[in-house]
């Protein structure tokens, strides 16, 4: 019999892959497809797609995939999608987009909204959340387009994300995972469905109860490829559309985070630090866990937005240098960069930079800093301490999570683009002084989606023996004592301290900017 494959498709921020994935975890065929350009801005600081750049870009490196595998295509038993998070679109009564694609990276908000019910008022003010709630509030884009584009919101009869509009070209069927809700919109993850009319939250998103779509869980066939998804994307016909999970649920199971000794790093545009627990864990207080690709587990999450997008920053304004010799090689500057971390000391000779740079919902007035200049310093201390910073704001958000869920973990699993450099993943063991582990493939968003099909179909009985196939450690990095005690003072006695000292300046600079 021939071995069965499953047809994995990675929604990113920067490209689009289609994966044929067995089910011994080996990437069989893989098509990728770079965005020439993520996004567009009408303003700064806003970000858009057209929902079909999305479809189109599914269906060419599907079709690209299916002349690389040849007969191996027949051998496809299922078709899972994961997607990035929070990116969402207004269709109308035929499901047809009424204005582009609103990416999670988009930074516009909505202005002068009408205040909340006196007693929620009150309620979220003796909280202490009234700032961040009225921060989540701005920060949805049902609300900007309601008060903006007022006759694109009467007339929207769906408000979905991306990953249900690809499931609908897909299948027909307008319909999601439960793992994939996850953005402003009224979903109890808790329950890990949508909110009850009553909730006093709906305020907070301004979306009506019928315009919001149909939730399963992850494993549930939402449909089967319907003919005219298959003349666009080479698939057969009939194929079931097998629901599994966000990209980032996804790579926290691809990377066999499913227990709560193990936590999952992702040095990806936003970097974050997920835990998988059966457990209901706010990661910070109020904040809901996200939904786990496993049903009843929860994947509570630290984000630091604007992570390694930060090396992207300074690439482009200070490598000018490695970017050329790069070129000249054949390789990334990056490699050229990260080969330079060896020069730098562990602490990067007292420079220290805070990472903070985009505002949330704990850190309403957030912005980033870099302390501890001295005319000793490089900007490759500067490379290098955007690194740590970096690390330092997870190991913040880990510490705080096990201190909240009693939780300790004792190991750690990288994925994303940083973590294809050797010296980053030593820098970050030494830094949180726990063994860091690579798997066999960066692809680990596919490996987890694909995972999730192959137990649905019957070919693993559990995920913990879906794990033992298809996961397998590849590098493994250990932490260094020594850099590991300089670390630890620098956690402690420096870093720990700089967003609280410098909140109430950064709180003035924006009243001053913005004349408030």
């Amino acid at each position: 019999m021939p071995e069965p494959l499953v047809l994995t498709f990675d929604m990113g921020t920067q490209s689009a892959r289609a994966l044929l994935i067995n089910s011994q975890g080996v990437i069989v065929h893989k098509a990728q497809k770079i965005y020439p350009a993520p996004y567009y801005s009408k303003q700064p600081g806003w970000a858009e797609q057209g929902p079909y750049f999305y479809w189109d870009s599914l269906c060419e490196v599907s079709r690209s995939l299916k002349e690389q595998a040849g007969a191996l295509w027949q051998d496809i038993s299922a078709v899972t999608c994961a997607t990035i998070r929070d990116t969402c679109l207004c269709l109308d009564r035929d499901y047809n987009p009424l204005r582009d694609v609103i990416l999670w990276l988009d930074d516009r908000k909505a202005q002068d909204l009408a205040p909340f019910p006196a007693l929620w008022d009150i309620l979220i003010k003796v909280a202490g959340m009234y700032e961040g709630v009225a921060l989540q509030r701005r920060n949805s884009a049902s609300n900007w387009i309601a008060q903006n584009e007022k006759e694109i919101w009467e007339r929207t009869n769906k408000f979905v994300f991306i990953s249900t509009w690809i499931n609908y070209k897909f299948s027909g069927n307008l319909i999601d995972s439960s793992a994939s809700i996850i953005g402003h919109i009224p979903f109890d993850s808790r329950t890990r469905t949508w909110m009850k009319s009553w909730d006093m939250r709906w305020l907070i998103f301004g979306i009506r109860e019928n315009q919001l779509f149909d939730i399963v869980e992850p494993g549930t066939v939402m449909g089967t490829i319907t003919h005219k998804a298959a003349e666009e994307t080479g698939i057969t016909p009939g194929l079931p559309l097998i629901a599994t999970g966000s990209d980032k649920g996804c790579e926290t199971l691809g990377l066999s985070c499913v227990s709560e000794e193990k936590a999952a790093l992702s040095f990806g545009t936003t970097a974050t630090v997920q835990l998988s627990t059966k457990h209901y864990l706010e990661p910070l207080r109020y904040m809901p866990p996200y939904p786990g690709v496993i049903s009843g587990c929860y994947n509570p999450e630290i984000e630091i937005f604007r992570g390694y997008w930060l090396l992207s920053w300074f690439k482009r304004e200070f490598a000018a240098k490695e970017t050329i010799e790069a070129q000249r090689q054949g390789v990334l500057a990056e490699k050229l960069l990260n080969d330079r971390l060896k020069e730098i000391n562990a602490g990067c000779d007292g420079l220290i930079m805070q990472p903070y740079f985009t505002p949330g919902i704990d850190m309403p007035f957030a912005k980033g800093a870099i302390i501890g200049f001295s005319d000793a310093h490089t900007r490759i201390h500067v490379y290098r301490a955007i690194i740590e910073g970096i690390n330092f704001a997870l190991i913040d958000g880990l510490r705080g999570m096990e201190k909240r869920g009693k939780l300790k973990i004792k190991e750690l699993y990288v994925a994303g683009g940083g973590s294809q450099s050797g010296e980053i993943c030593r820098i970050t063991a030494s830094m949180f002084g726990l063994p860091v582990y690579r798997t066999q493939t960066h692809e680990v968003t596919g490996i987890g989606s694909s995972l999730v099909a192959f137990v649905a179909q019957g070919i693993f009985s559990s995920y913990q023996e879906g794990i033992k196939a298809m996961v397998h450690i590849k590098d493994e990095f250990m932490p260094d004592p020594q850099e590991h005690e300089t670390y630890g003072k620098l956690y402690r006695e420096v870093f720990s301290k700089v967003f609280d000292r410098l909140s109430p300046l950064y709180e003035r600079i924006s009243a001053i900017i913005h004349k408030t």
